[in-house]
């Protein structure tokens, strides 16, 4: 019996891996550089030294990504502050049919405390989790089960009670390998087939997830 739903957040619930897209290409526009949609893809689901090493690649390995990721993710917050955050589709009404029929929830996710705190309040979902984990509290990031077990442990639940919803590569990976059925909602990326077998599912959005649970 599923009792626990764990959700990533960025590119799950929250819209904002167009977001991140466009705040890259913008903050690289002062650098007089480009960035396309096609290299943009390939960061997508990757750990964090996966993602410096696809742009030392690319623009050399004195590109200073420290800087541009921290710049990015300023330029992103500074949306989210004057023009919402962009929430995806099925959230809301996915988050208060959990609620009522009891579910337990935690927010599981790469992004540090403060970010995840700051996003979840702006977006006015914070009381629908009874929990949430972040990178920065983890000792291995996704595809490391890690933060995956640890919701389990937090919820008080089996791993074979809960479900991940996920849109990344890496969570597909990090679900699969804590034992955990992964939902998998693509954002701007489809998974690869070997990433696509791991899967239970692959629906289009969370409304889709609201209608299974329905039918369970």
């Amino acid at each position: 019996m599923i009792k626990a739903i764990i959700f990533d957040m960025d590119g799950l619930m929250i819209d904002s891996e167009r977001v991140t897209f466009e705040c890259y290409q913008e903050i690289l526009k002062g650098m007089n550089l480009t960035m396309d949609e096609e290299f943009y893809k390939t960061l997508l689901g990757k750990p964090l030294k996966g993602i410096y090493q696809r742009f030392y690649d690319v623009y050399g390995n004195d590109f200073p990504i420290e800087d541009v990721i921290k710049d990015v993710h300023a330029l992103m917050a500074k949306r989210f502050e004057t023009e919402g955050v962009p929430i995806k589709t099925g959230l809301k009404s996915l988050l208060e049919y959990l609620k009522e029929n009891n579910y337990k929830t935690i927010v599981a996710t790469s992004s540090n405390r403060d970010r995840v705190d700051t996003i979840l309040s702006q977006a006015q979902i914070t009381d629908y989790f009874d929990d949430s984990i972040c990178g920065d509290e983890v000792t291995k990031g996704k595809p490391n089960p890690e933060v995956f077990l640890k919701s389990c442990q937090k919820l008080g639940v089996n791993v074979d009670e809960a479900i991940v919803l996920e849109d990344s590569e890496a969570g597909i990976q990090a679900s699969y390998d804590a034992g955990i059925k992964v939902i998998c909602i693509p954002d701007m990326k489809y998974p690869e087939k070997q990433y696509e077998e791991k899967t239970f599912k692959i629906l289009k959005d969370l409304n889709d997830v609201t209608e299974y649970l329905k039918s369970l």
